[in-house]
């Protein structure tokens, strides 16, 4: 058999990361709309990092508060909210993220999105060049355009990208020029980059090389200086360099004497002929995708993670303060139809096992589009097949009584080697069998061989051809799949 090898994402931490966020009880969240994904950063107890990612369309800007995530994506702005409450935890995480709310704006190439001090969310929408916020029956309502800008365009005539909030207010934006012609900041990527003062419409700052992600911190208005790779504040109107970091600077946090600051790689055709470019060439360095930690007493980078692999670029970064390990759930888990808790629940509880979708044969459900049906069932076979997607040794522990022989016993003894598969049978929404298979790399990188690791039948529903039917509809899985 031969299977596409998925791309690879390896992460790479300097030692001391872990006791610096556990210490401070810190976990991050960041987004890279390069590859789809959201990550979530936190700590496991046996002194590793927890890492926890999910799948969305382009995210981009990000923003936390209180208990919730707001993120921008290619044509929606989602509100991911905490559902454990204060002590709860699941699956050893502290923090829950779900999708509970997303407003449809269109595809406005949005950057930047806070939260004022009224909890109205605002957001750079750099295709129209102009601060926004939402309205109903409306993609979008502008608040705000630079006085450069002549006309609401879908045009991204200055690639307005940043936003700083002051006592709760927008008051400072970056952009990369001060053009007023479709895609106009293009030819002015090296040195016309701006920062403006929202309420007198005054440029405050020139000169500067594809600015992003400014931040009021501790009395000074923070930025990116991209195109020269640095991290610095404004001094009046000149930019003060603390630390050049070794990539395409975007996405800044702080927390108490520190920076967060997200790098990118070069991209040849938006990011070509940069200074940044220059100096990693003078200093023989290569350009790195990963996060650092600065210390803005100092200015050194004190701990790291740089991204290997297809991840390339990473957008923005955010603290999640008082927080151990957080994960958030993908619109294609199982545990997203299960999950439910209501006032007075004492919190998450979890409904019964229902039959996994999407059934064998039918499109994977797509999110943000309506749910496909399994296929109908006659009379004549009450009993439902179908496959099980995403499984983890992690996400299979609450199926123990359905596997034999015990996948939790194997785990200890054997590592995960290669993606598992399964199928369940099930009468009336009830699980009643389960086979779980694992398809394990041979010698080649293109051929595999199937092992099944587990099959189980509730002894009420033996000898009625159950495990034979469930061994026959895997194979079919597998072989519509490979």
């Amino acid at each position: 058999m031969t299977e596409t090898i998925p791309p690879v994402i390896t992460l790479q931490a300097s030692v001391s990361l872990w006791q610096w966020l556990n210490t401070n009880k810190l976990s991050l969240a960041f987004t890279t709309y390069q590859t789809n994904r959201l990550f979530l950063l936190g700590c496991k107890p046996d002194g590793q990092l927890a890492v926890n990612e999910r799948l969305f369309d382009k995210p981009m800007g990000l923003y936390a508060h209180d208990n919730s995530l707001y993120m921008a994506t290619r044509y929606q702005l989602w509100q991911l909210e905490n559902r454990l409450d204060e002590g709860e935890s699941w699956q050893g995480n502290d923090r829950l993220y779900i999708p509970c709310q997303s407003y449809t704006t269109g595809d406005l190439n949005v950057h930047d999105v806070v939260l004022d001090k009224d909890g109205q969310l605002l957001f750079i929408n750099t295709d129209f060049s102009c601060l926004a916020a939402l309205r109903p029956g409306f993609s979008f309502e502008p608040l705000w355009r630079p006085p450069f800008i002549t006309k609401l365009a879908s045009e991204d005539r200055c690639h307005l990208n940043g936003l700083a909030l002051r006592g709760g207010q927008p008051i400072y934006a970056t952009a990369c020029s001060s053009t007023d012609s479709a895609a106009g900041w293009r030819h002015h990527r090296h040195h016309g980059g701006i920062v403006m003062h929202i309420p007198s419409n005054e440029i405050i700052a020139t000169g500067l090389s594809m600015p992003h992600s400014p931040r009021w911190y501790k009395g000074k208005l923070w930025l990116l200086n991209s195109g020269s790779g640095e991290l610095g504040y404004l001094d009046g109107e000149r930019f003060i360099s603390v630390t050049f970091c070794p990539g395409f600077v975007r996405g800044l946090a702080f927390f108490g004497h520190y920076a967060l600051v997200g790098l990118s790689k070069l991209r040849s055709a938006s990011f070509g002929g940069l200074v940044l470019e220059q100096r990693l060439a003078e200093l023989g360095q290569t350009p790195q995708c990963g996060l650092q930690v600065i210390d803005l007493n100092t200015g050194a980078v004190v701990h790291s993670l740089e991204f290997t692999g297809v991840v390339e670029e990473l957008f923005d970064v955010v603290v999640l303060p008082d927080v151990r390990r957080p994960a958030t759930l993908g619109f294609k888990e199982e545990a997203i139809d299960r999950l439910i808790n209501f006032p007075g629940s004492g919190g998450l509880i979890t409904t019964k096992p229902t039959v996994k979708r999407p059934g064998i044969g039918t499109v994977i459900q797509v999110a943000g589009l309506p749910r496909l049906t399994p296929l109908a069932q006659s009379s004549a076979a009450p009993i439902k097949y179908q496959r099980v997607y995403h499984l983890t040794p992690d996400n299979l522990a609450p199926y123990e009584a359905l596997t034999f022989p015990s996948l939790l016993q194997h785990w200890q003894t054997h590592p995960q080697r290669g993606e598992l598969h399964g199928v369940s049978a099930s009468v009336d929404g009830e699980m009643i069998g389960f086979i779980v298979a694992e398809q394990v790399p041979q010698d080649s990188p293109e051929k595999y061989a199937i092992e099944v690791l587990s099959l189980f039948v509730l002894p009420a529903y033996r000898r009625q051809g159950i495990a034979t039917a469930l061994t026959q509809c895997l194979q079919q899985a597998l072989k519509s799949r490979l």
